[in-house]
């Protein structure tokens, strides 16, 4: 594997080249705050983060990334539209002894613009593929906007459709869930609110109130097997863009809740083609993007070497709805990427 010269060397290159497209130069600190990161995320962020405690700041996490910051940076006075580029080392623990690297470089590049979105995702990708284009990667799309439309437009409770998208990006529990709601399940008796014994932290009304929500969902029909078996194919779709768009275009008279999505895909798929992207060609799966980071919403893209012992040497996507939590009711359109150099590095590097 590259060492830290040769991956600070490639992490330069692509810097350099960022900066060229009219991106502007940020940093962000080794350290953040480890509250931001637990809202954002749950506390399952801890399982992949190195977690410390400063006396005056409080529980701290090293780097995970540099999205949050730089939008955090934005939402705070930056301009519009806007243009960032980023690089330095990010710390991820590993959940598996497989040599995977807890400390690496990556190289990062962020659009926030709200007049043309579909034009963005089409930039980004398209600059990165152009930056890769030597390493001969395969490139796979996916956009988490149509698979999180459906859901919403599903004729079951709120609170099922809510807990469903919690748990899109763990597809295991995703499932689960699915089956659970989609299942007819016998009748249960459940004690009233006085009857419930107080245990743990939690008060008289807010037992009442889980009760309440339990009864409601014992109530409630199961999701109908039409609804699960199209949500099935959708999370099952992979096919080349042209195809996945055709298929997706006849599965919106069943799942009307995804027009919108799917005509945003569209879009994206003509400014691609108009940047010299092959959408002949350009792998799309509905489920892709389900196990990153949970603030992608939309559209989502990786690079892959030839090894598929090796994680993706890019990887990027749309995060709308984090830039409305961090802009504190603010929001802008946002996309962006990263780029591991140390990768590159190893499969001959490029030249930008």
């Amino acid at each position: 594997m590259a060492g830290k010269a040769a991956a600070r060397s490639q992490a330069e290159r692509l810097f350099a080249a960022f900066r060229t497209e009219g991106a502007v130069p940020v940093e962000a600190d080794i350290l953040q705050p480890a509250e931001v990161l637990l809202d954002l995320y749950g506390e399952d962020i801890r399982a992949r983060a190195f977690v410390t405690t400063d006396p005056l700041r409080g529980e701290m996490m090293l780097r995970p990334d540099f999205t949050v910051p730089v939008v955090q940076m934005h939402m705070s006075h930056g301009a519009e539209p806007a243009r960032y580029c980023y690089m330095g080392e990010v710390f991820r623990r590993q959940e598996h002894l497989d040599g995977r690297a807890t400390e690496y470089f990556q190289a990062g590049y962020e659009v926030f613009d709200r007049d043309d979105p579909t034009g963005a995702d089409a930039e980004v990708f398209a600059l990165f593929a152009r930056m890769l284009a030597p390493l001969s990667l395969r490139a796979a799309t996916g956009d988490l906007a149509i698979l999180m439309a459906a859901v919403r437009g599903l004729n079951t409770l709120p609170t099922r459709k809510a807990a469903l998208l919690r748990h899109i990006w763990r597809p295991r529990r995703f499932r689960a869930l699915l089956d659970r709601y989609g299942a007819q399940r016998p009748a249960r008796t459940l004690p009233a609110a006085s009857e419930a014994p107080l245990i743990g932290l939690r008060s008289g009304p807010e037992i009442a109130a889980r009760l309440d929500a339990l009864a409601e969902d014992a109530a409630t029909p199961p999701i109908s097997a039409e609804e699960v078996a199209l949500l099935d194919d959708l999370l099952d779709l992979s096919a080349p863009s042209i195809t996945a768009l055709a298929h997706l275009r006849d599965l919106t008279r069943a799942l009307p809740s995804i027009a919108l999505a799917v005509d945003r895909m569209a879009r994206r798929l003509d400014a691609l083609a108009a940047r010299g992207v092959d959408i002949d060609r350009l792998a799309f799966e509905a489920s892709h993007g389900r196990t990153t980071l949970e603030y992608y919403d939309g559209f989502v893209f990786s690079f892959h070497a030839a090894d598929p012992t090796l994680p993706p040497v890019a990887s990027g996507g749309r995060y709308d709805a984090m830039t409305a939590v961090l802009g504190q009711g603010r929001s802008i359109p946002a996309v962006g990427g990263v780029i591991r150099p140390g990768l590159v590095a190893d499969l001959g590097g490029v030249t930008c």
